[in-house]
């Protein structure tokens, strides 16, 4: 059986003030999901499933999609997130401009998922050893009820320029227990990391186990986010423009109702990403510096 990679590539990046996922950073001219994709290539991925707007393919297929389908041998396809229709014959609030989340985008690309496969963002940079985990454990995922998660550590997940959300996880024995969808996570003038979303920034351990949306499914789970999906839309005001179904949230819900069981898988490497746009600068070095060391050849695919 195969693996697909999935990346999440949607979402408007509204703190970013653009769309962050297809910034030239690299020193080809890399966008920054190229680098997961030339990860899984060498972790045996086989195929590569890029979520979307219906109005990016165009501009994906002129960054990238040509030289990866070239350089990489992958199945290459491309799922919409759109905005369109009724979903399980709940209405899709017809003024609703703004994505309704990654499980959403998630269930848009259900006709491709028809082996285990992990979900990454496309605007955060994992490191091999992270793809290589989570794709280690694929083909030991046997239905819908097993998952894996890659966790990070807080303190190498913040920004110096503004607040972060994370999935702070608690685990035991190497399963997943609870992740709580943090929202206003910032790095003090102290070093030490708040929660300021509570008026007296509740102090968090910077080596909490988080999620940066780096998960294992077998295609089985599809069937219970999409019940899940259901149940978030027919509890959504019409109005709201705002809200969105979460990946971390629906699964901490399926872990509580003993539906799924997610294997907590360590990393040790440095996540890096883009938030705000003054994370660009540090993100174009680290790259280089990745570049420079040899972990990358001096451009990713052949020109």
């Amino acid at each position: 059986m195969g693996k697909t990679l999935v990346v999440m590539a949607a979402g408007l990046g509204s703190r970013y003030g653009g769309v962050k996922q297809m910034e030239r950073l690299g020193p080809g001219g890399e966008i920054l999901m190229e680098y997961a994709i030339y990860d899984a290539v060498h972790c045996g991925f086989d195929q590569l499933v890029i979520i979307i707007k219906p109005d990016m393919h165009g501009e994906v297929m002129q960054l990238f999609g040509d030289r990866v389908e070239r350089g990489t041998g992958l199945q290459l396809c491309f799922a919409m997130q759109s905005m369109d229709g009724y979903w399980n014959t709940v209405a899709i609030p017809p003024r609703r401009t703004k994505p309704l989340g990654t499980v959403h985008a998630l269930l848009s690309a259900r006709e491709y998922l028809n082996q285990p496969f992990a979900v990454i963002n496309a605007d955060d940079f994992y490191g091999r050893g992270a793809i290589a985990a989570v794709g280690s454990v694929l083909d030991s995922l046997h239905s819908g009820s097993e998952g894996a998660m890659v966790a990070y550590r807080l303190k190498n997940t913040v920004s110096p320029f503004g607040t972060v959300t994370r999935g702070i996880c608690r685990e035991d024995r190497g399963h997943l227990l609870q992740v709580d969808e943090t929202f206003h996570i910032r790095l003090a003038p102290d070093g030490s990391i708040r929660d300021s979303s509570d008026g007296d920034g509740r102090l968090l351990e910077p080596e909490s186990p988080v999620s940066m949306n780096l998960w294992g499914f077998h295609p089985g789970v599809l069937e219970m986010f999409d019940d899940y999906f259901t149940g978030f839309l027919r509890e959504l005001d019409p109005e709201d423009n705002h809200s969105e179904c979460l990946l971390p949230v629906a699964v901490d819900a399926l872990i509580r109702s003993e539906k799924l069981q997610v294997e907590v898988l360590e990393t040790d490497e440095h996540w890096f990403g883009l938030t705000y746009p003054e994370d660009k600068a540090g993100v174009v070095a680290e790259l280089q510096a990745l570049h420079g060391a040899g972990v990358y050849p001096p451009t990713l695919w052949r020109q």
